[in-house]
């Protein structure tokens, strides 16, 4: 019920009060989310009033969308893709699947997803009606490419392999499954939600983007690594119209037509994106995840010290391990095999790990 009004100061306070019910982020060790860089921030409170739903009143912004797409098309070598700024991962790929549905006909379409496949997809499938084919994972916690394609029939409309996945930081196979789209003529969709902005400042990148003939889509968030302001993320195709499918009719707004899921889009979540981009550049996105790099690195020689051994080495900054209970006073996680999950995000320094480390040590003492 609405209250008669509040003064400045009660206002405040009031919020004040739920804030400091927030876990302090120097004790999150479970999120993909992290802090947002200041420069985020600045350009977030400059394009508070944007809506790139109508985008033909905040032309300005509109171009800074194009821009973002643009930097994540090179990023992942093909500048000239096609896109839009969405919501985040969930968003993305549900506007994946729901444009493989529009241009794979079938009669009872399928999808065939990994194991570890974040839970996004069965929403997307629900919504969309399509069969979710899950196919399992192999002993290194990657989707096996040979049981994949053994899921693969006439009526599959799409494959999806994930770079960075949500519990234990591994890439798929991209690779061997772009091979097995290309067969099949199949459209593949990757998750790089989160590993889409680790994987390319890796010292050793493993392929899993536009560089492979068969990948069709690419769903990233830079409200994870790329220290955006929440929510943004952004869903990358490979020919440029190809979201054309996907069209309504918009009559009484700026543009005629639409492809994206959501009416109205947020414009400061684009420009802060594209403020860390352009702010670090590639080097200084380097330097970013090497730093978190070598925390996990850190973390998981740390554990092995405490007698605590990993349950996979990854690919990007996830480090899960075999044990049955931490630090209550750290916030963690738990995977489905019941493994400890954390997550080295920038919030999560070297100062931090070794905090985490000696409380654990002492709760195991």
């Amino acid at each position: 019920m609405l209250n008669k009004g509040l003064t400045e100061d009660d206002l405040f306070s009031f919020l004040s009060s739920r804030k400091k019910e927030d876990i302090d982020h120097r004790y999150i060790l479970s999120s993909m989310c992290t802090l947002p860089h200041p420069v985020a921030v600045m350009a977030h409170c400059m394009f508070m009033e944007t809506n790139l739903g109508d985008p033909g009143l905040f032309p300005g912004t509109a171009s800074l969308e194009r821009l973002l797409i643009e930097r994540f098309g090179t990023l992942f070598h093909h500048r000239e893709a096609g896109g839009y700024a969405t919501s985040g991962g969930t968003e993305s790929n549900i506007q994946a699947l729901r444009l493989a549905k529009a241009l794979r006909h079938a009669t009872c379409p399928n999808v065939v997803v990994p194991e570890s496949a974040h839970f996004s997809f069965k929403k997307a499938c629900d919504i969309l009606g399509l069969e979710m084919r899950t196919a399992p994972l192999g002993p290194d916690h990657r989707m096996s490419a040979d049981a994949a394609a053994e899921l693969v029939d006439k009526n599959t409309i799409c494959m999806v392999g994930v770079a960075g996945t949500t519990e234990y930081g591994m890439v798929d196979p991209i690779a061997d499954l772009a091979k097995i789209a290309c067969q099949h003529d199949l459209f593949l969709h990757v998750d790089a939600a989160f590993g889409g902005m680790v994987i390319p400042f890796l010292e050793r990148p493993v392929p899993f983007d536009f560089a492979l003939p068969g990948v069709t889509t690419i769903a990233v968030d830079p409200h994870k690594m790329g220290m955006s302001t929440i929510p943004a993320g952004c869903l990358l195709t490979r020919e440029t119209d190809m979201l054309d499918a996907l069209n309504i009719d918009t009559p009484y707004l700026t543009v005629k037509k639409e492809y994206t899921l959501a009416g109205t889009r947020p414009g400061a979540p684009v420009a802060g994106a594209l403020a860390v981009l352009d702010y670090f550049g590639v080097e200084g996105m380097k330097a970013i995840v090497a730093g978190c790099m070598k925390n996990t690195r850190r973390l998981i020689a740390g554990m092995g010290a405490l007698g605590i051994l990993p349950a996979a080495i990854p690919d990007v900054n996830v480090a899960t391990f075999i044990c049955e209970k931490a630090p209550s006073s750290w916030k963690v996680s738990w995977t489905r095999n019941g493994h400890l999950r954390i997550v080295c995000m920038p919030h999560v320094t070297r100062d931090r790990i070794e905090a985490f480390l000696n409380d654990f040590g002492d709760m195991h003492a």
